[in-house]
Parts: C-alpha cells; structure tokens; sequence
C-alpha cells in the first residue's frame, strides 16, 4: 500500500504543480516539463506495481450487477475521452472531457471493486480529478472551440469501440473478465 499512496501522491503533486505554483513551474521552463512528465510517469508506475502488490482487504461486496453498469458507464468515459480529440460537431461540447471521463472510470471502478486498495486508488484519481477541474476552472477562462464537421462524429463513435476491444482485451490478459456469465 506504500508504493500506491507514494504513487497517488506524485502523480497528483506532479499534475497540480502548475496550477498550484505557477510561478515556479514557469520559471523551470522547458526542463520543468521533463520533470513533471517523470513525476507523473513515477507516480503511475508506483500506483500500477503498488495496486497490484496490495493486500485484498475487502470492505464491502459489490452485486454483480455493478459490473454491467460499470461496463456501458466505461464505453461512456472512452467516449467522452476520445471528444477532447475530436474535430466533429462534439469538439467543444464538454469543457474538460478528459477529466469527466477519469472521474467516470473511477466511479465505475468503485461501483465493482470494494478492497482497500481500489478504494485508495480509485477514489484517489477521483478527487485528484475534482480537484483538477476547480483549479483550472479558477485559474483559466476557456475559449470554446467552434464545432466541427458531423462526418468526423461516426469516427469517434469507431475509435470508442475500437478502444474499449483493446481495454477489455487488457484486461482479460491480466485476469479480469469483464463480462461474467459471457
């Protein structure tokens, strides 16, 4: 649990620099984005190796039938993920679709893992994420981006089933089928 909290706690140090100090990070330059960039590489590579090496303290028990619900709320976030890329009529929709589908994945992983470590690690990137969104909404205006063409829309739609394959693929590689009773 060591490792995750160490990595809860640069990868949300290193992702909240510049908002929270400004002023330093902008007089590192260039050479501060290479170490924010290994801060946040660290931070993850600690939450994966401290996640996966944790103890199972279950907490609660979720019904199965959060895994379903996990499952569409997932196909969501990859959707509201892949707008922050999109040059269709959805660019622009969303202020920080980035953020909302973190925030998403999370709360679908909470709905179907209740041990400690998940909890720790979901909820974490949860309220870094929340956290996220209130600092740059305090600290930047946003210039919405006009919409694009609505022939790019159905590209997105592809890249999301695309994605989420190769997710559940990923995860049935490492031992979690995400699909019980299929």
């Amino acid at each position: 649990m060591t490792l995750l909290f160490i990595g809860l706690i640069l990868w949300t140090g290193a992702h909240l620099f510049k908002r929270i100090a400004p002023q330093k990070r902008a007089a590192m330059g260039d050479k501060g984005k290479g170490l924010v960039a290994v801060g946040i590489l660290a931070g993850l590579v600690l939450m994966v190796i401290g996640y996966r090496g944790a103890e199972v303290i279950d907490i609660w028990y979720p019904p199965i039938w959060t895994v379903h619900l996990n499952n569409l709320l997932m196909l969501i976030a990859v959707f509201i993920f892949g707008m922050s890329a999109t040059t269709g009529r959805l660019r622009g929709r969303m202020r920080h679709p980035q953020l909302t589908a973190v925030r998403i994945w999370a709360g679908a992983h909470l709905l179907v893992n209740g041990d400690l470590a998940s909890i720790i690690l979901f909820g974490g990137l949860l309220i870094w994420a929340l956290l996220e969104v209130v600092l740059i909404n305090r600290s930047e205006p946003w210039d919405r981006p006009a919409p694009g063409h609505a022939k790019k829309d159905p590209v997105l739609i592809a890249i999301t089933l695309v994605m989420f394959g190769i997710m559940t693929a990923i995860h049935a590689w490492l031992g979690v089928w995400p699909f019980p009773g299929y």
